[in-house]
């Protein structure tokens, strides 16, 4: 006979094989759980499901006190009334009177819940429906809820007693049985209502949060591409115009600037790469040659003084992209004021006029008498003195170059520029640039096939564009028949007022042309 097996010892017995499952609380789970709550969504849904469930609870509790008040004032008016009208009758018709009103209110009482009893000295009941004085009602004017027994149903009433002449007692009451049965059943429909409510809280908070992490994980998955090195990816617009998609276009726009400064510094960095390394061997090896082959200390001097003359070419363009730096920057606003524009726009045109007469041509000013400016003043005096410089380079042999000034409203409200503005034009009459140019101009170190024998570095449109740029403004390039037509459109001050109170004395800290005239030559 085989014995059989030992009953398993159910300590021993493997979890899975108990009649129950004890809960794990792993560290992994209550870090689950901790890290949903750190979640910026599940606080946010949470937030507003405690709100509405809290503003809920209120609301409702309001609607049930409201209610029970409006029950109970009107228990108590119906039985100050009928106290009054039954003191009236006492001292109109005394006491068979007073008995006589009370059964035929009695008779008349279709619901059935007005409670009379008029007693006696005594204490003996004269007329009424309750049969005896309740040992519990002692004092007068007071409310009392009292148990009665009706008909062999318990009920509930509210009394109150009155003291009559000669010692007469009068008690005036309600049932209160129907209240309390329809504050019972208010009490379980707002508490039905309640359950309901917190059901749509927690589904209202689900969609919430699903809205909440649709708009974050749209901007995330953005930002993440961009870190991975897609930096044409932008935010979706849902095109409704809402406070999103205002979230979403300010972040597109800083994308877009992102995108542009990181091209602008890949370009200077392959223009320093290419363009500078030629000067700098040049330079290097017209000091090799002079250090190995010089004879005298003549030759060895002039091959030192050409050398210093390309070294400091390459120190002018290397301070030219450090001030354009601090222009785009925005850090060069300290130094705006109010001034004339027209004394400084008069002064670069006397400046160039020799040097426009040493290429056979002339410069023209069209411009009114006075004009107030909020700028900086040195900065707009380099920015013209550019582009004249840039006329003057490509205009023909008795050309003149235009330099008119006016002042009007914007005719885009969009633009930046937005609302009055001034266009400062310089123009030529020389071989113009094409539309793929135009579109270059103000790139750091971009020089088109015309320009490539003359001399400059290609930075001279960029610190004109980031100049304009710092004062709001816009600048363009239009075409002409023969020339270029080079326009900066710039906001004038909406309160002059305001403007006027600026010290006219502060200038910027910048070079002026006196100052550094090989370096406004350089840069174009």
């Amino acid at each position: 006979m085989i014995p059989a097996p030992p009953e398993p010892d159910e300590q021993n017995l493997p979890e899975r094989r108990r009649g129950f499952r004890l809960p794990r609380l792993s560290l992994k789970a209550l870090r689950y759980h901790i890290g949903g709550l750190r979640s910026a969504g599940v606080r946010f849904a949470l937030g507003y499901a405690v709100l509405f469930w809290v503003s809920a609870g209120l609301f409702l509790s309001v609607i049930w006190w409201g209610t029970a008040s409006l029950l109970q004032r009107q228990v108590e008016a119906s039985v100050a009334a009928d106290a009054r009208a039954l003191s009236e009758r006492w001292s109109d018709g005394g006491l068979s009177a007073l008995a006589l009103t009370i059964e035929d209110r009695l008779e008349d009482n279709v619901d059935d819940d007005a409670l009379y009893l008029l007693v006696d000295p005594h204490g003996e009941r004269i007329a009424g429906n309750l049969p005896s004085w309740p040992e519990a009602v002692a004092m007068s004017n007071v409310w009392y809820q009292l148990t009665i027994k009706r008909a062999g149903i318990r009920g509930v009433a509210e009394v109150q007693s009155f003291d009559l002449p000669k010692n007469y007692r009068l008690l005036v009451g309600r049932d209160v049985r129907g209240r309390s049965t329809l504050r019972h059943l208010l009490t379980d429909t707002l508490f039905w209502a309640w359950g309901i409510i917190t059901i749509l809280t927690f589904v209202g908070a689900f969609f919430v949060r699903s809205m909440f992490r649709r708009m974050i994980s749209s901007i995330a998955r953005t930002t993440s591409a961009i870190a991975h090195g897609d930096m044409d990816r932008r935010v979706p617009l849902s095109g409704r115009g809402d406070e999103i998609d205002e979230v979403a276009e300010a972040i597109n726009e800083m994308l877009d600037r992102i995108k542009r400064l990181m091209d602008g510094v890949k370009q200077v960095s392959n223009a320093i790469a290419h363009d500078l390394r030629t000067p700098i061997t040049r330079a290097r090896a017209q000091l090799e040659y002079a250090a190995l082959h010089a004879k005298d200390e003549t030759t060895l001097r002039a091959a030192i003084e050409e050398g210093v003359s390309d070294l400091d070419n390459i120190t002018a363009v290397f301070e030219a992209l450090l001030r354009i730096a601090q222009i785009e920057a925005g850090s060069r606003r300290s130094a705006f004021a109010t001034f004339d524009l027209m004394p400084v726009l008069s002064d670069i045109v006397e400046l160039y006029e020799p040097l426009a007469d040493e290429q056979g041509s002339r410069i023209v000013l069209r411009a009114p008498d006075h004009l107030q400016f909020y700028g900086d003043r040195s900065m707009i005096q380099q920015a013209v003195s550019n582009l004249i410089d840039n006329a003057i380079k490509f205009s023909p042999h008795n050309g003149t170059i235009t330099v008119a000034v006016a002042t009007g409203f914007n005719p885009a409200p969009g633009d930046r520029a937005g609302g009055r503005i001034i266009t400062i034009d310089v123009s030529d009459q020389g071989q113009g640039m094409t539309e793929a140019d135009m579109e270059r101009a103000s790139e750091r170190f971009f020089r088109a096939d015309a320009a490539r024998n003359t001399p400059g570095s290609g930075l001279g449109l960029s610190l004109v564009q980031a100049i304009v740029q710092l004062h709001g403004g816009v600048l363009q390039f239009y075409s002409r028949s023969p020339g270029l037509c080079v326009r900066m459109y710039l906001p004038l001050p909406e309160d002059d007022g305001k403007k006027q109170g600026t010290d006219m004395t502060e200038d910027s800290q910048t070079y002026h042309l006196q100052d550094r005239p090989d370096l406004l030559l350089s840069q174009s």
